[in-house]
């Protein structure tokens, strides 16, 4: 008797743990069923994936999706329709939202609100403070909950965590690997008086690499101390690469598109406080010690950091500008177009934003194109030429930074738990999003 699934993806060239190959790939219930030659097989619906190249799904680790309190300038639904046109097919969206995710409440609330209203997987983390030390061991372990997150730089309110006391009391009581903002807060204060009025060039004057190194090695000293695993989020310059190249026992690295790619003063001149982001885009000297962290294995995962204000927003002028841009939706493109350019292996993209993501933060079921795990694929086409335009982007605030650039590779189908959600440009299924598992929250 033949074998039968929901889904057959036919002839695609399946990049997984043996590498690269023209394979089909057998869907039922949502989880992969058989790689191989299914020739024989039946199917409900099958895709023709001839030509195309089949990844595990890609996940950013890294978003803001503003939903509850900033949903002018984006909210889950929208955020996440960005994600899956984009390639996307799991998310971990930030704590920083009015109200602060920092209670059961507040997190139980975000949860519900994403069930089959996001259109891909999310997680969402809960933001680590000096009122929740007591309540952090068992919110971490929330179903949902990606970890904690702390800022140790600018933020928001009680979000703000600058100081050793604070932050080895959050190290000291929690048992996953936390997220950090890694900006020295006191330096920063410090040199306010360097920003320029109406200049955004200053922006990475007055957010040095001191201050980014200063924040990452004092961090690392805490997670020694405290026996703690550490995430250095958005790492911005040469010096934390140099450093956290020693100390990858306790600490993990994300590198964001943005970081890889622009460069300054070019970025701010041409783009303004479009450029604006927290730690600053900087000059070549850093992106390519970045690059040279990727190549040496010493970045870990990709992080798009969306961001999104309003073009209304980011019109005022520097300083009073908000820090942030969009990236979920292009994170794929942008990085495959550094795949065209001979920059980036497509097997170390891979790793970047499903393998990588999966080992860090124990995701159950996710990260692989492998039997018994979860049909989540990122569909592209590597000699597809496109422009990404401010009109392709499904975000509230309606813009990007490489609107008018053209890169070589696309996403053309997102496949969640089995679902075509997104398929050439349009998405196609209803949203079905759920939270990601994690094997520290599994329960039941």
């Amino acid at each position: 008797m033949a074998q039968s699934f929901d889904v057959i993806l036919r002839s695609g060239t399946v990049v997984n743990q043996d590498g690269e190959g023209v394979r089909d790939i057998g869907v039922k219930a949502g989880r992969i069923v058989e790689i191989g030659a299914l020739s024989g097989a039946a199917a409900a619906e099958t895709i023709d994936c001839k030509g195309l190249h089949v990844l595990p799904g890609v996940m950013d680790t890294q978003v803001h999706f503003r939903e509850p309190g900033l949903t002018h300038k984006e909210d889950l639904e929208t955020g996440s329709r960005g994600a899956v046109l984009g390639g996307v097919t799991a998310v971990f969206e930030m704590p920083n939202t009015n109200p602060l995710t920092v209670t059961e409440e507040t997190f139980t609330a975000k949860v519900r609100a994403g069930h089959h209203r996001m259109h891909c997987d999310y997680a969402f983390f809960i933001g680590g403070t000096r009122d929740n030390v007591r309540d952090l061991p068992e919110l971490e372990r929330a179903p949902g909950c990606a970890g904690v997150k702390v800022f140790m730089g600018s933020s928001t309110g009680s979000l703000l965590v600058e100081n050793d006391e604070g932050l080895r009391q959050i190290l000291s009581v929690i048992r996953r690997r936390a997220a950090f903002h890694a900006e020295d807060e006191f330096r920063l204060d410090e040199r306010k008086p360097l920003r320029v009025e109406g200049d955004p060039r200053s922006h990475p004057v007055w957010r040095d690499e001191i201050a980014a190194l200063r924040a990452t090695q004092r961090l690392v000293a805490l997670a020694r101390e405290t026996g703690a695993r550490v995430h250095v989020l958005h790492v911005s310059t040469r010096e934390e690469i140099a450093f956290l190249r020693d100390h990858k026992d306790v600490a993990s690295v994300e590198a964001t598109p943005h970081h890889l790619t622009l460069v300054a003063p070019e970025c701010y001149e041409r783009l303004g406080t479009r450029a604006q982001m927290n730690p600053p885009v900087r000059d070549a000297n850093h992106r390519d010690m970045i690059w040279y962290g990727v190549a040496q294995g010493i970045v870990d995962v990709l992080g798009s950091d969306h961001a999104p204000h309003t073009l209304e927003e980011k019109a005022r002028s520097y300083p009073a500008s908000p820090s942030g841009m969009t990236g979920v939706q292009t994170l794929v493109p942008v990085m495959l177009d550094h795949v065209a350019n001979g920059r980036l292996s497509l097997a170390r993209f891979v790793d970047l934003t499903s393998a990588g993501p999966a080992r860090l933060f124990n995701i159950a079921c996710k990260g692989r194109i492998a039997a018994g795990y979860d049909a989540d694929f990122t569909v592209v086409d590597l000699k597809r030429s496109e422009t990404i335009t401010n009109g392709w982007i499904a975000s509230r605030a309606g813009w990007t930074p490489y609107d008018g650039v053209r890169v070589t590779g696309w996403p053309v189908g997102t496949f969640v738990r089995g679902n075509r959600v997104m398929w050439q440009g349009e998405v196609v299924t209803p949203s079905q999003g759920e939270p990601v598992r994690f094997l520290e929250t599994l329960r039941g």
